[in-house]
């Protein structure tokens, strides 16, 4: 028996388990995927762990994605230029980093949502492990112009200036998070994408106003036509989405990006090309079952 696992925040549930578990069972793989809770000051036994015989590797999730990077024995060229992982194969105790996100983010923008980002105008909320890989992805795929913007204004300018070496011809910029950003990013933006945590289950269950309006981006600024991509799958629906729609906007949740990356970890780990139906509909069963409707 083999195994396989998730590393994040002890708090969140994540749904990898039940897609990966089904693309196991369906290829007849005789590996175990599951939880592993991990607080960051146990990240680093978690790790060690990794080396065991047994177990062929791991995701990594928030809040892990860049603190695991240190520990890692070989890095790819994509996680040098993202500076975050998202998945580690375990070869004979050496421990090699990835990040899948790159194509996940990718393939879902092309196949789910329709959109082609060579020369597109983009807008990206978050500064964090997501939007570095989803900054490196849009510069890879020749976006002309993409402008990060952040609650933490530093954060977004450190994002900016370690990406701007790699950004060839694309126009690579940072802006606070204020109504003013906001309404000059958004004019001429021909995609926008959260990559924050805000209207997320999670974040709304933190509320401490109920009349908070529970989305990075103000709605006003949406513009019709726009792509609306929101890397949170849960809950399928987000408010940003739900305002996107009323704008007259296209939007698109986050679980194709989470099957195809986790389609892309699966290959790494097992040589086999991921059955990503069978994770589409595992993982939209499980999202139902938590949502309690019916699975």
């Amino acid at each position: 028996m083999k195994y396989l696992g998730v590393i994040g925040d002890p708090d969140k549930k994540s749904l990898s388990p039940s897609f990966q578990q089904a693309a196991l069972d369906h290829l007849r793989l005789d590996i175990v995927y599951e939880a592993w809770p991990t607080p960051p000051e146990g990240l680093e036994l978690r790790v060690k762990g990794l080396r065991a015989p047994a177990v062929l590797g791991a995701n990594v999730t928030i809040p892990h994605k860049v603190a695991i990077l240190p520990m890692m024995d070989e890095l790819d060229d994509l996680v040098r230029r993202v500076g975050a992982v998202n998945t580690v194969v375990n070869r004979e105790g050496r421990l090699c980093a990835y990040n899948t996100d790159v194509a996940g983010f990718l393939r879902a923008l092309r196949e789910a949502g329709q959109f082609d980002p060579s020369g597109a105008r983009a807008v990206v909320a978050g500064a964090g492990g997501a939007a570095r890989a989803i900054v490196t992805a849009l510069i890879q795929a020749g976006a002309a112009r993409v402008i990060v913007i952040n609650r933490t204004f530093s954060r977004a300018t450190k994002l900016v200036e370690d990406m701007r070496p790699l950004a060839g011809p694309t126009d690579l910029r940072a802006l606070p998070d204020a109504y003013i950003s906001w309404v000059s990013a958004a004019v001429g933006a021909d995609l926008l994408v959260n990559c924050t945590s805000i209207g997320s289950d999670s974040s709304a269950a933190t509320k401490r106003d109920p009349e908070e309006v529970d989305s990075p981006v103000p709605a006003d600024v949406i513009r019709s036509g726009v792509l609306v991509y929101d890397l949170i799958y849960r809950p399928a629906e987000t408010p940003l989405m739900a305002a996107a729609r009323q704008r007259g906007a296209r939007v698109l949740g986050g679980l194709p990006m989470l099957i195809y990356q986790g389609a892309e970890s699966f290959r790494l780990w097992t040589g086999r090309e991921a059955p990503v139906e069978v994770m589409f509909e595992a993982a939209r069963k499980a999202l139902a079952a938590a949502e309690g409707g019916a699975a």
